[in-house]
């Protein structure tokens, strides 16, 4: 999602960065220099120094992918310090942020080479101007690389939010697995943790399914379970009594004689609750339901 929707938003952009009018002059008066710069000695300082690092080879392994980077990185720093602040510009940030995390580069790689590269800028024009000066210009490009960074941040974090959240609900689906085994019957086999969110798409899938199948017979089989504490259990029964408010019969099958003393011991309610020790006499109780 655009972080810059309107001038309005820019405008609040660059006061929070303190930029004005003379940052702007700062930068821009050094345009032409840089410019003839970024092709010459500049960027090759900054690729020299890129090659030092460990993350080189594996984001830049061919010399067509660094030329390619180049020519973007090349694109980058002239719209830097021709210092066009308007939508497009900030949108150009967004863009690098979401490349970034397409590729997978990490945020601290980023950041060193914002640091190198400025670093490397002040060093270079230092002897070129005045004191005066190269002290506003310093002001100027460290203030505008920090929104610069924080754009490509905020961008970056974001798309990589969204593709864990994505992963994330796949991983779920995978994770809860309810199918009709029989005509009238859904089984789902639970293995691992079951933890509040995890309760919740078990629930959700159900639900689902059996408004779906219009089934009214669900197994959920527990063997797989690694811990059956209070909150699973509390779980369990919440998912069995959500079921038969649909309609449907629930059969909690695979309790173990560890699970069910565990259970006791907790002092869990479990009176209504359908178990049984294995899927198959589950099974074969639901089946002879649907048919009898």
């Amino acid at each position: 999602m655009p972080i810059i929707a309107s001038k309005t938003d820019m405008l609040t952009i660059l006061a929070k960065y303190q930029i004005e009018d003379n940052d702007i002059e700062a930068i821009r008066s050094c345009r032409d220099y840089m410019i003839a710069g970024i092709a010459e000695w500049w960027l090759k300082d900054w690729y020299d120094w890129l090659r030092t690092q460990p993350e080189f080879q594996e984001f830049f392994p061919t010399e067509e992918m660094l030329d390619h980077v180049q020519k973007f990185s090349s694109e980058y720093w002239k719209q830097f310090f021709g210092a066009e602040l308007n939508e497009d510009y900030l949108s150009s940030r967004e863009l690098v942020g979401e490349v970034h995390a397409r590729i997978g580069l990490p945020l601290p790689v980023y950041m060193a080479g914002m640091s190198r590269a400025l670093d490397s800028f002040l060093t270079n024009i230092k002897p070129t101007i005045t004191e005066t000066e190269f002290s506003n210009l310093a002001v100027a490009t460290t203030k505008l690389l920090h929104l610069d960074t924080e754009i490509v941040v905020q961008t970056y974090t974001d798309r990589s939010n969204r593709a864990l959240e994505a992963q994330n609900q796949l991983m779920s689906e995978m994770s809860t697995p309810v199918t009709q085994i029989w005509k009238g019957v859904l089984f789902l086999p639970v293995v691992g943790i079951i933890d509040s969110q995890r309760a919740r798409d078990i629930l959700t899938n159900s639900l689902e399914e059996i408004s779906q199948t219009r089934s009214t017979q669900f197994i959920m089989d527990i063997s797989g379970v690694a811990v059956v504490d209070t909150a699973v259990a509390n779980y369990l029964i919440r998912i069995t009594k959500a079921t038969r408010l649909m309609g449907c019969n629930t059969t909690i099958s695979g309790v173990s004689p560890a699970i069910a003393q565990t259970i006791v011991e907790l002092g869990i309610d479990v009176e209504g609750v359908n178990t049984t020790a294995t899927m198959q006499d589950a099974l074969a109780d639901a089946v002879s339901k649907v048919d009898g």
